[in-house]
């Protein structure tokens, strides 16, 4: 996320209660989430990742090269990564948040960003 201008948080509490594994702001203020699927069980058993969108412009399924990625819906965008690195290789569709989410939602960003910088 950061080789493409975004300042991502890992494991960020939603105001739905959910908690995303990648939320990250980019360089005009919108909003991407990842979710990360560590392989095929994981994906299997996690069906929550429709609860998402309504917290991002965008998002992305993260998965490592061997991930069998004809399993994944078409829907959401698709990053895949190593430990060295990542790549977009399906972009995400984007719908704009309503203003006032963005701004809740970038205000929320902010402030667990800066306490998180406090506790080093």
């Amino acid at each position: 996320m950061v080789a493409l201008g975004y300042a991502p948080l890992l494991e960020v509490g939603l105001p739905n209660g959910r908690r995303a594994d990648v939320m990250a702001l980019g360089p005009r203020g919108q909003i991407a989430i990842c979710e990360v699927k560590s392989g095929l069980e994981d994906f299997r058993a996690d069906r929550k990742w429709h609860e998402y969108a309504p917290y991002c412009d965008t998002f992305y399924f993260a998965v490592a090269p061997e991930f069998p990625r004809d399993i994944l819906p078409d829907e959401p965008g698709l990053i895949v990564a190593d430990g060295f690195g990542g790549a977009i290789v399906r972009p995400s569709p984007e719908e704009a948040l309503a203003p006032a989410r963005r701004k809740a939602l970038t205000l929320s960003f902010a402030r667990l960003a800066t306490l998180r910088a406090g506790e080093i």
